[in-house]
C-alpha cells in the first residue's frame, strides 16, 4: 500500500530514530507536519534536544528517507500494514485516550479499525461456565461489535471462540507480528490474520517484554467502548485493563463469581465498586442504548424443559441431584443434560456439575 510522506515519516521516528517515547512526542510536537521530519529533522531536533543531551540519530536526509522506503517495503512483503497518527483511520475512540500510541502495526481486515469496538479479557484460568459463557457473549456481541482481546489462554481464547467464525475479531498483541506468543498459537495466529485482524504497538521483530502487557492492557481499553471482565483474582492483569478503561472513560462490565472464589475476586470487587453485573451480552446492549434481537426459540423436549427447569430453580446442581429432583434414572438426567449443553442451555461446571444460561 502506498503511505503518505507523512505516515512515511512517523514510522521512520518510532522505528529507526532511536529516541524514547516522550523525546519522539516532542520531536512530532516540534515539527508541525510530521514530513518536515525526514526533509528537517537536524534542525527539529536542535530545537528539543538539550545541550548536554546525546543525539542519538545522527543520520542525513537521504538516510533517513532510504530508512523510510526500507520500513513500508518491509511491511509490504510480509503483508502487514501500518496505521500512524497520521492516518485518517486511525481508531477515533484511541486517538483521544490515555498515552495513544503513534503506529500501530496490523495484519488482518484493516476496516475493522473503523468499526464500533467492545474488548473481553478474563484470567488465563477460567472456570468452565466462565468460558463457556464468555465465548456465548462474544459470538453475540460480534453482531453488533467488533470483539476486541488479547492473544493469551483463558478470557481471551473464550472471546476468540466465540467472535473468530464472524470475523469481527481484533487480537492485540504485546509484540511485533513476526512473533507469535505463546508459541503454540501459531495455527490460531493464521486464523484471527485471515478472518480478523491482529493488532500491535511494536515494530514486527519486536519481542515480548514484561512492561509490554502492561502497555497492551492499555491499549485494549483504548480502542473499545467497553469492557468485560470474564474473571479475574485479586492480581489477574485483567483488572490493569479494566482499570485503564475506567481512566479512559470507558464502560466496565463483570461476570459474577459465587462468594469465596478465587477466579472471581476481581470480578466481584469490580462490581461492587460499581461495575455493570453482566450475565449475558443483552446487558451490554442495554447499557449501550441498542436494540436487543429476540433470540429464536429453542425446541426442547419434554425431559429436556424438566431438567433445565430444575436447573433454573435451584441454580447449580450434581447429575445426580437432577435426576434426584425430577425423578428420573441418572443416566436419563445425565443424556438430557448433555443435550441442554449443546444447545446453549446448560454449562458444565466441573465435577459433574451444571448450571444454566438462560
Amino acid at each position: 500500500m502506498e503511505y503518505s510522506r507523512a505516515e512515511r515519516a512517523i514510522l521512520w521516528l518510532c522505528a529507526k530514530s532511536g529516541y524514547d517515547e516522550r523525546t519522539r512526542a516532542a520531536l512530532l510536537r516540534a515539527a508541525g507536519d510530521p514530513a518536515r521530519l525526514l526533509s528537517d529533522f537536524e534542525k527539529i531536533s536542535a530545537s528539543v534536544i538539550q545541550d548536554g543531551q546525546k543525539r542519538v540519530y545522527k543520520g542525513d536526509r537521504a538516510t533517513r528517507e532510504r530508512e523510510a522506503d526500507a520500513l513500508c517495503a518491509e511491511l509490504s512483503e510480509k503483508g502487514y500494514f501500518a496505521v500512524t497518527a497520521a492516518s485518517e483511520d486511525y481508531p477515533a475512540a484511541l486517538r483521544y485516550a490515555y498515552d495513544p500510541p503513534l503506529v500501530l502495526y496490523g495484519a488482518g481486515n484493516r476496516s475493522l479499525l473503523s468499526e464500533r469496538k467492545f474488548c473481553i479479557v478474563g484470567s488465563r484460568i477460567l472456570p468452565p461456565w466462565a468460558e463457556k459463557t464468555g465465548r456465548k457473549i462474544s459470538e453475540e456481541l460480534s453482531r453488533k461489535f467488533t470483539v476486541v482481546t488479547g492473544f493469551a489462554e483463558g478470557g481471551d481464547s473464550a472471546a476468540i471462540a466465540g467472535a473468530l467464525p464472524s470475523g469481527k475479531l481484533v487480537c492485540v498483541l504485546p509484540n511485533g507480528l513476526d512473533i507469535c506468543y505463546p508459541a503454540s498459537h501459531a495455527q490460531l495466529k493464521r486464523e484471527v490474520a485471515q478472518k480478523g485482524l491482529l493488532l500491535t504497538e511494536y515494530p514486527p521483530a519486536a519481542g515480548v517484554q514484561k512492561y509490554s502487557f502492561h502497555a497492551r492492557n492499555r491499549l485494549l481499553a483504548g480502542l473499545s467502548e467497553g469492557v468485560l471482565v470474564l474473571a479475574a483474582g485479586r492480581k489477574s492483569g485483567a483488572l490493569i485493563t479494566a482499570n485503564c478503561a475506567l481512566d479512559c472513560g470507558r464502560e466496565v462490565f463483570a461476570l459474577p463469581h459465587n462468594v469465596g472464589a478465587a477466579q472471581g475476586v476481581g470480578c466481584n470487587e469490580l462490581i461492587k465498586k460499581g461495575a455493570y453485573l453482566c450475565t449475558g451480552a443483552e446487558d451490554i446492549f442495554a447499557a449501550f442504548g441498542m436494540e436487543i434481537e429476540e433470540k429464536q426459540a429453542v425446541s426442547l423436549t419434554a425431559g429436556e424443559a424438566r431438567v433445565l427447569a430444575a436447573l433454573k430453580a435451584e441454580g447449580e446442581l450434581h447429575a445426580a441431584v437432577v435426576a434426584e429432583r425430577t425423578g428420573m434414572p441418572v443416566f436419563e438426567a445425565q443424556a438430557h443434560l448433555s443435550s441442554l449443553e449443546l444447545k446453549g442451555l446448560a454449562v458444565r461446571s466441573g465435577g459433574n456439575r451444571f448450571a444454566p444460561l438462560d
